[in-house]
């Protein structure tokens, strides 16, 4: 467990929280347009998104060490190339190569895991290793931005490719060699002989609707955090503490879910939790300043998007079981990665033609309340066996 804390931050930080901070960087010294440059990125979560379908069957038979190890060494060659890329298709090409490594060392491999070795005490696990994870924005955001003003931003990605490669290759291939326990079917639920009956179910597609529109929001809101606040006047620093302290939100907001969750059914939270998660975006739309309250909004809606990681990755085990978790984790995390790989291109794409990105975050705000609503229809009724 401490292992898979310390490489959550460090591989959340370095592939993905460091880019919206060096994104300014990179358009303004390649000329390349921010557009072209967020494509390349959601690219790359969209390669996330479909190798973790197969990732996820890989570690239901044979566990996490394999794979997240394999991960920690293409993590860092892919962000070399992205720091020597002398045009844009080398740089895109580094970033689907990242996505492959995001797909092997983020939650997902980390979340399986945990579930198959700390069954069934697996939220407290999830909630340990969700709180460290939650401060990869608060350590790398500003260690970025600090970095960036005294390099290159080549130079600060291949520090911080250096720093993803001493601190997790070691670390997954050490620390990750537990026995790798059969699935127990020990749940609340009693689980199907197989993935395909709660594939086929209306809990399963309406959960996968909620996930998938909450996520676009979710990460939209990430990767504009940044130019939100450039667009309302104040430094990249600043924009790099407010995200960074929006991380740290994510780390309380985990602290909150087990109790969260022993007061509530899984209906309710989850419609609650993306319905909260919807006011948060609507207020950073609509509020300009000061910039103590913007940074208190990004704190509030770190604190719902810490407790809807720890949705995500319970939702599967609280609606079907804990045998297929892999391949069903993978499944449903299909559409919500593609969503959030898209969310960051899109959202530069739009934000213009709709007058700038406070209307952007009203438009996203809308989306999240589309995603409470479908939220309700998540209810899983056990078959009698």
């Amino acid at each position: 467990m401490p292992a898979l804390c310390a490489t959550q931050i460090t591989s959340w930080g370095v592939l993905y929280y460091a880019f919206p901070v060096l994104n300014p960087a990179i358009t303004d010294a390649t000329g390349w347009p921010a557009s072209f440059t967020t494509a390349a990125f959601s690219a790359a979560l969209i390669v996330s998104a479909v190798v973790g379908i197969y990732v996820g069957r890989v570690l239901d038979r044979r566990g996490p060490r394999t794979v997240m190890t394999a991960g920690s060494v293409l993590g860092p060659l892919s962000l070399l190339v992205v720091a020597a890329a002398p045009n844009l298709a080398v740089f895109t090409a580094g970033w689907l190569l990242a996505g492959a490594a995001m797909a092997a060392t983020f939650y997902p491999p980390a979340f399986a895991a945990l579930t198959r070795w700390w069954a069934p005490d697996h939220i407290r696990a999830l909630t340990i290793v969700t709180l460290a994870g939650g401060l990869a924005s608060t350590v790398f955001a500003p260690l970025t931005a600090v970095l960036a003003a005294h390099y290159s931003w080549r130079t600060t990605y291949a520090v911080l490719a250096a720093i993803l490669a001493a601190l997790t290759i070691p670390t997954h291939a050490l620390a990750l060699r537990a026995p790798w326990p059969p699935a127990s079917d020990a749940s609340t639920h009693r689980p199907a002989a197989g993935p395909d009956p709660a594939v086929r179910s209306r809990a399963f597609w309406m959960l996968a609707a909620t996930f998938t529109l909450s996520a676009f929001a979710m990460y939209a809101v990430v990767i504009a955090l940044v130019p939100l606040f450039l667009e309302r006047g104040y430094t990249t620093t600043q924009a790099a503490w407010a995200l960074g302290l929006g991380g740290a939100g994510q780390t309380l907001g985990r602290t909150l879910y087990a109790a969260l969750a022993r007061h509530s059914g899984t209906v309710t939270r989850t419609a609650a939790l993306v319905g909260v998660g919807g006011l948060t975006t609507a207020a950073l739309a609509l509020v300009p300043g000061p910039y103590p309250l913007l940074v208190v909004l990004s704190v509030l809606a770190g604190i719902v998007r810490g407790n809807l990681t720890l949705l995500q990755a319970t939702a599967v085990t609280d609606r079907w079981g804990t045998a297929h978790y892999g391949r069903l984790s993978g499944l449903l995390g299909a559409p919500t990665h593609a969503a959030a790989a898209l969310a960051p291109f899109a959202g530069t794409l739009i934000a213009c033609p709709l007058g700038g990105y406070p209307a952007l975050f009203a438009v996203l705000a809308a989306l999240s309340t589309v995603a409470a609503t479908a939220a309700l229809a998540t209810h899983h009724k056990p078959k009698a066996g």
